[in-house]
């Protein structure tokens, strides 16, 4: 199977990529997880290592660090990378290549052309700024692939389009990318 890199951004989203990495773990691929300090702030990187059995993190300084040059580990051992969720914040900072934790200096030393996908997860007037369309489609035209998020009621309150996607599609949709 595959070595699979699960970046997840700060989005109450989260809990269904604690889901997409257990499923990921269960059809025997190698999934590590580093996430945004933020992300950290609402699910502890032990939860993730709980359903993937493999190392992850938020940092790569303090006691949490795990090795000298943990994002460059990280984006060598990868062999396809998925964002879930993906913030609006997240979303600008890798399409404007900023690097500033764990999570977007991995990004930014992925070698070569591996695939790449990002699960927006946002509220629905976050995701039709202007803004946030330019991101995505920079990161589009970056080679990113966008699974669309669905429509429905979101934690926020509100209806409309910026839920994560179902975790089933999303590793479906990895598979498909994987298969070549």
């Amino acid at each position: 199977m595959s070595r699979i890199l699960l970046c997840a951004g700060a989005s109450v989203a989260i809990y269904k990529a604690c889901d997409l990495a257990s499923k990921l773990a269960q059809s025997g691929h190698e999934v590590r997880v580093a996430l945004t300090p933020a992300a950290a702030q609402l699910v502890a990187p032990q939860l993730f290592e709980a359903v993937t059995g493999a190392p992850a993190g938020s940092t790569e300084f303090g006691p949490e660090r795990r090795g000298a040059m943990d994002h460059i580990d990280l984006a060598q051992w990868a062999e396809l990378v998925v964002v879930a969720p993906c913030t609006a914040d997240l979303a600008g900072r890798i399409a404007n290549g900023l690097g500033d934790d764990l999570v977007t200096t991995a990004l930014l030393a992925l070698p070569g052309p591996i695939p790449r996908l990002l699960v927006p997860a946002m509220n629905p007037n976050m995701l039709e700024q202007p803004a946030v369309a330019r991101n995505l489609a920079r990161l589009r035209e970056d080679g990113w692939e966008v699974v669309e998020p669905e429509a429905g009621h979101m934690a926020c309150g509100v209806e409309g389009r910026g839920r994560f996607a179902d975790p089933a599609l999303i590793a479906a949709r990895i598979a498909d990318l994987l298969a070549g």
